[in-house]
């Protein structure tokens, strides 16, 4: 069985996972940076199978993924024939990439707003889509109070305050109602899985949406060394982190709204992984062009100990930004489709905390990835969805557990 993908927003994260998957399945690469890697039972990475793509850069439209590939990695000249099968399809713009240096087009400028939804949705149904993931430049949002709210915002074709992002939920909602159930991931900063009216919408359709916005780099190392404080009573008085880069997406966060809604997944992780507000500054804070997609990441902590003593903690890294999230959506692809199997819908918070930033529904908080990656493998194998449990897993070393589930 396969996982047929949809892609919304064909850039550097997309290009990535659709290179990657490919020399996967060549036998070239390993599965380094796919936390789950082969622990799944329902789908192996081989299984999925990108089958559509949108985007609204003209230059990218009606080029095969190969072409689109080949901007991001020149050095690739080797043809991955599943790659070549897909071409780019245009996708909904509403000013998603205003100010940005490509030339972009919208069904809905020659179709109207909900026409070109409804042409969205013809060309997923004509590729068989069962998870789609919405990977387009960070917008900010205000969450619409109901669906049908959000079917009003379409209906009406006043798209200018309108976001792209719910645009493409609204396509998916009616996709899910009038073709078959679907997958929603958002790994973008919009808010899509915290909104209970989106949500109520998938979940009366059977459908699933999650997110909201992928944890790939700093934020969750952030979260973790909080928690290696918190565990030990080790107080932070101030946080500092901060992402420079040079991609498309670093350079669309000079924006300032666009960069509000960055900085408002970012900066939560703070109190809710200490439970009490500690000054702090977390924000993706400039475009340096030459960096392109390897982000320089700094972050300093200061704390207070035993006797009133102050310590610090200091990291710099450089990451390469694109494969870090493309590489958990390989897992989301393949835990989205194995709920949706077993008529799981709304949203799932077991899956949401360990891959999200802001994780799913509203009002939920963020964890530790550490804790939150034994909360994800504890509701796999209540699931019955792995093949072995990691040897890093708890369940190996308590007795308990590993009895409970047969380990």
């Amino acid at each position: 069985m396969t996982i047929r993908v949809g892609i919304i927003g064909q850039g550097y994260v997309a290009s990535t996972l659709a290179l990657g998957l490919a020399r996967i399945k060549e036998g070239e690469i390993g599965l380094n940076g796919i936390p789950l890697q082969d622990f799944t039972k329902s789908y192996s990475v081989n299984d999925i199978e990108i089958a559509s793509s949108v985007d609204v850069d003209a230059a990218k439209i009606g080029s095969t993924l190969l072409d689109v590939v080949r901007t991001y990695f020149p050095a690739v000249n080797k043809v991955y024939e599943p790659l070549e099968r897909v071409r780019v399809a245009p996708g909904l713009h509403l000013g998603s990439a205003r100010n940005l240096p490509i030339k972009a087009v919208g069904l809905e400028e020659e179709y109207g707003l909900e026409d070109a939804v409804h042409k969205i949705v013809d060309h997923w149904e004509k590729s068989e889509v069962d998870v789609l993931i919405n990977l387009i430049t960070t917008e900010y949002t205000e969450p619409p109070k109901s669906f049908e709210q959000l079917r009003e915002w379409v209906r009406s074709g006043e798209f200018k305050n309108l976001p792209a992002t719910y645009a493409y939920v609204y396509a998916a909602a009616i996709y899910a109602e009038t073709v078959k159930p679907v997958a929603y991931v958002n790994a973008i900063p919009a808010t899509v899985a915290r909104s209970t009216a989106i949500v109520k919408a998938f979940e009366e359709r059977s459908s699933l949406v999650l997110g909201d916005d992928g944890a790939s780099g700093a934020t969750p190392l952030t979260s973790d060394i909080l928690e290696y404080l918190a565990e030990r009573s080790r107080v932070p008085r101030g946080v500092v982190q901060f992402n420079i880069g040079g991609n498309l997406d670093f350079l669309a966060l000079l924006d300032e709204r666009r960069s509000k809604a960055k900085e408002k997944t970012k900066s939560s992780v703070v109190s809710d992984v200490l439970g009490f507000e500690v000054p702090n500054f977390i924000k993706p804070t400039g475009f340096v062009e030459h960096l392109g997609d390897k982000k320089f990441v700094s972050m300093h902590i200061e704390y207070v100990g035993f006797n009133e003593s102050v310590d610090e903690i200091i990291v710099n890294a450089r990451i390469n930004d694109s494969p870090a999230l493309a590489g958990l959506l390989v897992d989301l692809v393949r835990l989205a489709k194995a709920a949706l199997d077993r008529g799981l819908r709304g949203t799932i918070y077991e899956i949401n905390a360990f891959y999200m930033k802001s994780p799913g529904p509203e009002g939920s908080r963020s964890i530790s990835r550490i804790v939150a990656y034994q909360l994800l493998l504890d509701w796999l194998l209540r699931l019955g969805e792995l093949t072995r449990v990691p040897r890093y897993s708890v369940h190996n070393f308590i007795p308990e557990l590993k009895k409970l589930y047969g380990l």
